[in-house]
């Protein structure tokens, strides 16, 4: 983070996240000891200060405009992002652990991320143990008052682990799905199912890469912490908060390497949720038969252009 960057942080959590001068310590000292917390797992006790920042720092998304003329997106008008779950290894009481383990074995707690297409985030949740699967965690993280709301009209690409219906796009089951699976082996799709999954894959990436950038500059979050379970959480979030304030007032992301473009933050101002949205994640028959249709109309132009 860049002097400005560090200066506007600061500016921040005085004016909206309350953080005080103590007299002994300045607030700059506290914010660059928090920060030096989260890129080296050492420990902190102050918090909260950030986590107000929420509605500030959390990214209100823009849809796929109808004009777009990305290949990756031009396909998928509408789209407000991607989501998916990810694993971060916590610690937890002995009595704990049968929840908190994973398929793999590993003591984790299960994060729901969401993110735009320039790899910001607009919610995270975390909290759930492990072994809760991704569609219950989408399923809570929309029900929640406070929770993620996606506008009738609008939706998310979603993996596999999560179900096709209003709101939320995944690919199809039993077929090819994933980059690597298409990298690594030479053969072009044979079917609308096929391209549908090769094309929604290259563009759901975002948030792939989202975390794994997330998990590469917190280092607290690449080993199990030693704060309680609830803290630990809190403390995902507040990683995903500094996340999208780095891609923010920063030119270049220096964990990424590449330009990006400068959104001005909205200080000071709370934009409602005037929308009705989403509020249940189930399967739709009317959701199916639109991602059949998109998926033969993708095809269909794509073996066009190959004749």
């Amino acid at each position: 983070m860049d002097r400005n960057a560090f200066a506007m942080l600061c500016e921040l959590l005085k004016t909206r996240g309350e953080l005080l001068d103590n007299g002994n310590v300045t607030i700059e000292e506290q914010i660059a000891t928090f920060i030096n917390i989260l890129a080296h797992h050492t420990k902190n006790r102050s918090i909260q200060a950030l986590l107000r920042l929420e509605d500030v720092l959390f990214i209100k998304p823009t849809p796929v405009p109808d004009d777009c003329t990305d290949s990756r997106w031009r396909w998928f008008k509408g789209c407000l992002g991607a989501i998916d779950g990810t694993y971060i290894e916590v610690t937890v009481p002995e009595s704990d652990k049968p929840r908190y383990r994973t398929r793999k074995g590993h003591i984790a707690t299960n994060v729901l991320g969401v993110c735009t297409c320039d790899l910001k985030f607009v919610y995270v949740l975390s909290g759930w143990e492990g072994s809760a699967t991704d569609s219950r965690v989408l399923r809570d993280a929309v029900t929640r008052h406070n929770g993620l709301k996606v506008p009738f009209g609008n939706y998310y690409l979603a993996g596999a682990g999560y179900i096709n219906g209003q709101g939320f796009l995944a690919p199809y089951r039993g077929n090819r799905y994933h980059l690597r699976e298409w990298e690594d082996f030479d053969r072009a799709p044979m079917n609308q199912e096929e391209y549908f999954n090769m094309k929604h894959s290259q563009a759901r990436n975002i948030i792939e890469r989202c975390f794994g950038l997330l998990k590469k500059r917190w280092a607290i979050l690449r080993s199990p912490s030693f704060y309680p379970i609830r803290f630990q959480g809190r403390m995902i979030i507040a990683c995903a908060l500094l996340h999208n304030f780095i891609r923010m007032y920063m030119d270049v992301d220096p964990e990424e390497y590449t330009p990006i473009t400068l959104h001005e933050l909205p200080i000071g101002e709370d934009v409602p949720n005037e929308f009705e949205s989403i509020d249940v994640v189930e399967a739709s028959d009317e959701w199916s038969r639109w991602r059949d249709d998109l998926a033969e109309e993708m095809f269909d132009s794509w073996m066009s252009r190959r004749i």
